[in-house]
């Protein structure tokens, strides 16, 4: 089958029907579109124009994948103006650390690289949860910290036999990390009795008039027992009444010279002594 010509094809679209004609004639205003109108393209490009540099002064340099500047970046230090590293022992400034730092607690007593597993078998037993529930607050925070410290370098010196392949001391240390996980399961399990013992004592004081959660002094306020008040009041009465009418006590006097009893006349005040 022969292929029908372009130019034959687009005429046959356009040509006006009988029909169309008349309408046109009669109605102008109404013209029916004869062909498909075709939209006019731009012969430019409406985006943006690319820049010509990149803007990102710092493109290529990464420290992570070890990049470089590139060609004609600058930078602000010169290789004239580097310090150069001094290489002589003699010449440089010996460094001296503070032997109380904080940061020697993460290593053994002698402060070696790693312990010898002498040193690390050589201790006790783990903490019991009856021995813990007498301990105050202070003593279970301390020493949960004492026992995370620990743990951290036995993992440091873990890691530092594996990169020195020294092939001893790790059934030692394992021991003793066991015994270090015991202390610390017994001390959650004392702040947990603590926990709900606190929680417990918190659902009664709601409803005890003498306690208020919500003040911010004070949480125990005692009410005051007025029948206890006016019964020590009466008692006070009493005393006083008591001791007001209580008749005052005879004075004593001393022996005479001939060592008799001294004999009274006339009365309490006046006395006599005979001999």
């Amino acid at each position: 089958m022969a292929a029908t010509p372009i130019v034959r094809f687009t005429w046959r679209n356009c040509i006006i029907p009988q029909a169309d004609t008349v309408l046109s004639f009669l109605a102008p205003s109404f013209r029916p579109v004869l062909c498909t109108p075709q939209t006019s393209i731009a012969q430019f490009s409406t985006s943006a124009r690319r820049y010509a540099r990149d803007p990102n002064r710092n493109r290529g340099v990464s420290a992570l994948r070890h990049t470089g500047p590139r060609r004609r970046q600058t930078l602000s230090v010169k290789k004239e103006d580097l310090p150069k590293p001094v290489l002589s022992r003699k010449l440089k400034t010996p460094v001296k650390g503070d032997p109380q730092h904080g940061l020697w607690g993460f290593f053994n007593k002698d402060r070696r690289l790693i312990a010898t597993p002498e040193e690390d078998l050589a201790h006790g037993r783990a903490w019991t949860v009856q021995e813990l529930r007498q301990k105050s607050w202070e003593d279970l925070h301390c020493l949960w910290w004492i026992c995370v410290k620990e743990r951290n370098r036995l993992a440091t010196e873990k890691i530092t036999r594996e990169q020195l392949k020294a092939g001893y001391g790790d059934f030692e240390a394992s021991e003793r990390d066991k015994t270090i996980k015991l202390t610390q399961r017994a001390v959650r399990h004392v702040l947990t009795e603590r926990w709900y013992a606190w929680e417990e004592a918190r659902k009664v004081a709601r409803d005890d008039e003498e306690v208020d959660l919500t003040a911010e002094g004070e949480a125990y306020i005692p009410q005051i027992d007025m029948d206890e008040v006016e019964l020590d009041e009466e008692l006070i009465k009493d005393e006083e009444f008591a001791a007001e009418t209580a008749e005052p006590a005879e004075p004593q006097h001393g022996r005479g010279r001939s060592g008799k009893t001294p004999q009274t006349t006339n009365g309490p005040i006046a006395s006599t002594v005979t001999e």
